[in-house]
């Protein structure tokens, strides 16, 4: 078989898409407007919370609920390092601290006994993602922020649709935030969602994002200096078609999910994706591979080479945070389980495009590229 170009994500864009965004480029607004209203109440409705706001990015997105909130430059908030960044790079923008937590070794979520012993009388708040769309421990994390008096904080950015304890994600932080660029199953181009059930929060959310149109002459306004953080119509309205289709892309992903364990049970030691007891829907953000013990962090990078050279689209999922030269400089942190399972794992493509000889030719492609590295083929 020959090399095939192949992707690590692709959106699944249909013609209600097109037909709609062509609606709104005829119309006589593309910023926001109407279409964002609307997708705000639908994303709303969808994960059961009472409001959402939109905005323009995830980074944004924390950064509009550190100030709605009122946390101050010094602030400490407890973070896991392992999971995409921008999220956690709001708080550098922001000022607050960051404290890095070390994860559960089998979900890649932090975890909440290494959590509750990095609370000092500086720590505001709680970050806690549905890592790769696997949910946190939210029971365990719920408990935690109340006792401690603090802010618990969904990143929610790579999980859409997933379940704990039958609650969709987005249920639990006093705040979450969703994000929908690729390779998010919802994707729209760029921008993201916080949901919360406070209405004074929203309304600070509002405040902060930007300042309306009837809002030109006001002097009361700028009180609350706006950040210029909205979504446009285009993106909204694409979001809405998306969220109306979205079972069906979710469904059409768990097919792909299915094909690789298949693809992947001639390996030695291969197993499901690892599901918590109470993840009751783990709907992936990335195809992720765990390497054994044989493999490093050279090897692994050495296979997701020979990948990209026979035109498959993989890579690392992360650089723990506390290991980044910024964060380093700013205290680190003690994360063993972070490196480690970061070290030695991979993502492949994974969208639901993929067609099944496709996924054929990465796994075999994947067999050729462990015994290249002189690692044999035990992964798990």
């Amino acid at each position: 078989m020959t090399a095939l170009e192949i992707p690590l994500s692709d959106p699944d864009i249909s013609p209600g898409e097109l037909e709609a965004v062509e609606a709104v480029l005829r119309s006589t607004r593309i910023s926001a407007g109407e279409q964002v209203e609307a997708f705000e109440a639908a994303f709303a409705a969808y994960h059961g919370r009472r409001y959402a706001v939109a905005v323009a990015s995830p980074t944004l997105a924390l950064m509009l609920c550190l100030r709605a909130y009122e946390l101050r430059a010094g602030d400490e908030v407890i973070l896991s390092p392992y999971s995409w960044w921008q999220i956690g790079h709001a708080l550098a923008w922001y000022g607050a601290q960051p404290v890095f937590a070390d994860i559960d070794y089998y979900s890649g979520t932090i975890s909440p006994k290494g959590t509750e012993t990095l609370i000092t009388g500086k720590t505001r708040a709680i970050l806690a993602g549905n890592t790769k769309g696997h949910p946190a421990f939210w029971q365990e994390l719920r408990t935690i922020a109340n006792e401690n008096g603090l802010l618990l904080l969904e990143d929610s950015t790579e999980a859409i649709g997933s379940r704990y304890q039958d609650k969709l994600v987005g249920s639990f932080g006093d705040s979450a935030i969703f994000a929908f660029a690729q390779p998010s199953a919802l994707v729209c181009g760029e921008g993201a969602m916080i949901v919360t059930d406070d209405t004074e929060t929203v309304s600070r959310l509002r405040q902060y994002r930007a300042r309306g149109i009837s809002e030109r002459g006001s002097v009361v306004a700028p009180t609350r200096p706006p950040l210029q953080a909205e979504m446009s119509d285009i993106q909204a309205t694409i979001g809405l078609v998306q969220l109306a289709r979205l079972d069906g892309i979710l469904q059409r992903r768990q097919q792909v999910e299915a094909l690789y364990f298949e693809y992947m049970k001639s390996f030695e030691g291969i197993k499901d994706p690892y599901h918590g007891p109470d993840a009751t829907a783990v709907h992936w953000f990335v195809y992720e591979v765990h390497l054994g013990t044989r493999f490093s962090r050279s090897s692994r990078d050495a296979i997701v080479t020979d990948l990209r050279a026979q035109g498959i689209e993989a890579a690392s999922y992360c650089l723990p945070m506390h290991t980044q030269s910024y964060y380093r400089e700013r205290g680190g942190g003690h994360c063993p389980t972070a490196v480690r399972v970061s070290d030695r794992t991979l993502i492949l493509p994974f969208h639901p495009r993929l067609e099944e000889e496709e996924i054929a030719f990465i796994i075999e492609t994947l067999k050729d590229a462990s015994v290249n590295v002189g690692a044999g083929a035990a992964i798990y």
